[in-house]
C-alpha cells in the first residue's frame, strides 16, 4: 500500500494540457467543434447510463470520444458524472477520489461533489488515499473538456483513480458506488483497448474484448482478457490499460436484463495520418443504455390502463361518499354493484392520500387484487380519513377543505438491483420479517429525492428499517396511474 501526506490543496491544475489537446482555450474549442462535426453519429439514447470512452491524445482517438459523448442528449443534466480511470502513474491497493477541490482545463473550472467524495472516503477505507495520484494522471482529464464543451448545462463531476487489480476490492468499489449508479447519474469509464499489437491483430483483440464487455458478464470478460494474453501477440501488452475501471463497471451493471452495452465507434492510432500500423492503440466507444420500457412490470395492463372522465368522477364521488358517511352517519358506506361503471370492477389495488392546502392529511392503500377497485377506493378513503396513525380522525371542518388524490396501483415486481428503480416512475415497497413499508412515485418527485434517498425514508419512515435498512431487505416496484379530483 502506497501512502502519501497531503502535498497540496486547491483545484486540480491541468497537466494533460499541451500534451493531449490544446492547452489554448480558443484552439481547444475549434478542435472539440471538429470532433464532434466529423465523428461517427449515433441515435441518441435518452436512458445512457455510461460510456466507456478512449483517452488518448485528441489526433487519434478524439472522434470516438466524441461519438461517445453524442449518443447522450446534449441538454441533459446529470446530478453527478463520475469518471473512473485506471491509474498510469503509481499503484495502491485502492481508490482515489479527488476531494481538495475541482478540477480545471483550458474551459475553465468545473465542479466536483466533494459531498460524495468525503462520503466515500468515510465510509470506506479502500478510498482513502490521497490525491497524489490524480496530479499526473491524464485519464480522467482528457474526458473534461468534452463534458465542458458538449453539455449545454453545467454538471459536476466524481472523479476516481484506480491504483488495484485486486478482484475483491474492485468488488468493493463496485459496491461502494451502486447507491450512485442510478439513471440520474452518469458513469465514464476512461479507457483505451489493445496497446502496441499490429494493426490487423489490434482490431481482432479489440473486437474480442468489446464483445466481452457486451456480454455484461465479468467472468466472460476476464477470461477473454487472458485469452488475448495467451495468443502472444507480438508487442500486445495489454487488452485495455483500464480493464480495472471496466470491470468495476461490469460488476455495478451484474448481468441486469434491463440494461444492455452498445458498440457505437471503433479505430486504432493507425487510422490516424500521425500513427503508423505496425505497434498501434485500439479506441472503442460504448454506451450502456437502459432498454426501453425495461420496467415492463404490469406489462400492457398498465401501459394501455386509462380512466375517462366519467370514471374518475365516479371514483371520487365514491371516496367522498365513503368518508362523509363515516362523519355523519358513523357507519360504512355499502356500494350496489349495479350502480358502478365496468372499469371500476377490475380487481386492481389503490391508495387514497387526503391534501388540506396541499399538505399531506392521510394515505392509505392496498396491494390486495382480489377485490375490484371502488370497494378498494370506498375501503382506503375511510381508513385514510380516520386511520392514518400520524394524524388525528378527519373532522367535518376539515372534509370540507380536503383534497382526494387516487392512485391505482400495478402489481408489485421484485427487484434485484436499485438501478431497476425509476424516480416518478415506480413506487417502491420494502419488505424484511414483519416490518414493510411503501411510497408512492410521485413522493419521490414532490421532494426532489434520489433514489437513493427514496429507498432511505421509506426505509425509516415506512418500513422502520433504518436509513439503510433496505440494503437487507426485499425491494419491490410498482407503477401507479394518479387520479386529480377536478377543482370546482
Amino acid at each position: 500500500m502506497i501512502m502519501f501526506s497531503q502535498g497540496r490543496t486547491g483545484d486540480r491544475e491541468p497537466v494533460a494540457a499541451g500534451r493531449f489537446y490544446p492547452a489554448n482555450r480558443e484552439t481547444l474549442l475549434q478542435e472539440l467543434s471538429g470532433l464532434f462535426e466529423t465523428c461517427e453519429k449515433h441515435p441518441t439514447e435518452p436512458a445512457v447510463r455510461a460510456i466507456i470512452v478512449p483517452h488518448a491524445g485528441y489526433i487519434y482517438s478524439g472522434k470516438i470520444t466524441a461519438s461517445g459523448f453524442s449518443v447522450i442528449p446534449s441538454d441533459k443534466i446529470f446530478k453527478n458524472i463520475f469518471i473512473i480511470g485506471s491509474s498510469h502513474v503509481m499503484a495502491f491497493e485502492g481508490a482515489s477520489v479527488y476531494y481538495t477541490g475541482d478540477y480545471l482545463t483550458p474551459l475553465g473550472k468545473i465542479k466536483v461533489n466533494r459531498d460524495i467524495d468525503e462520503k466515500l472516503r468515510a465510509d470506506h477505507s479502500f478510498f482513502r488515499f490521497p490525491e497524489n495520484s490524480h496530479y499526473q494522471e491524464h485519464s480522467l482529464e482528457v474526458q473534461i473538456p468534452f463534458i465542458q464543451y458538449y453539455f449545454k448545462n453545467p454538471q459536476q463531476i466524481v472523479p476516481i483513480i484506480i491504483g488495484t487489480n485486486n478482484n475483491t476490492i474492485l468488488k468493493k468499489i463496485a459496491e461502494a458506488l451502486r447507491p450512485w449508479f442510478t439513471p440520474d447519474n452518469l458513469f465514464i469509464i476512461s479507457s483505451d483497448f489493445s496497446h502496441y499489437p499490429p494493426y490487423k491483430e489490434a482490431r481482432e483483440v479489440d473486437n474480442k474484448t468489446a464483445d466481452a464487455i457486451v456480454s455484461k458478464d465479468p467472468d466472460i470478460f476476464l477470461k477473454t482478457l487472458s485469452e488475448n494474453s495467451a495468443r502472444r501477440i507480438p508487442n500486445l501488452a495489454t487488452s485495455m490499460c483500464g480493464w480495472t475501471s471496466g470491470l468495476v463497471l461490469l460488476y455495478l451493471v451484474n448481468k441486469s436484463p434491463d440494461l444492455d452495452f452498445i458498440k457505437i465507434s471503433y479505430c486504432n492510432s493507425g487510422d490516424s495520418r500521425y500513427g503508423n500500423k505496425e505497434e498501434v492503440v485500439g479506441y472503442h466507444a460504448i454506451a450502456l443504455v437502459g432498454k426501453p420500457n425495461k420496467s415492463n412490470i404490469q406489462g400492457n395492463l398498465m401501459q394501455d390502463l386509462k380512466f375517462t372522465d366519467e370514471e374518475a368522477e365516479q371514483l371520487f364521488k365514491i371516496a367522498r361518499s365513503s368518508i362523509s358517511t363515516m362523519l355523519n352517519e358513523h357507519r360504512r358506506q355499502v356500494i350496489d354493484p349495479q350502480e358502478v361503471l365496468p372499469a371500476l370492477k377490475r380487481n386492481m389495488g389503490a391508495f387514497v392520500t387526503l391534501k388540506i392546502n396541499g399538505k399531506l392529511r392521510g394515505c392509505i392503500g392496498s396491494f390486495v387484487f382480489s377485490e375490484p377497485l371502488y370497494e378498494i377506493v370506498n375501503q382506503m378513503a375511510v381508513a385514510s380519513a380516520f386511520n392514518d396513525s400520524r394524524f388525528l380522525p378527519l373532522t367535518k371542518e376539515e372534509f370540507k377543505n380536503v383534497e382526494i388524490e387516487i392512485s391505482v396501483i400495478g402489481p408489485l415486481k421484485k427487484i434485484n438491483d436499485i438501478s431497476e428503480i425509476i424516480r416518478g416512475k415506480h413506487g417502491i415497497y420494502i419488505k424484511k420479517d414483519f416490518r414493510s413499508g411503501t411510497m408512492l412515485p410521485q413522493v419521490a418527485i414532490e421532494n426532489n429525492w434520489t433514489v437513493e434517498e427514496f429507498l432511505g425514508y421509506t426505509s425509516r419512515d415506512k418500513a422502520g428499517l433504518g436509513w439503510d435498512g433496505w440494503k437487507n431487505a426485499e425491494i419491490y416496484v410498482y407503477e401507479t396511474v394518479v387520479l386529480e379530483e377536478k377543482k370546482k
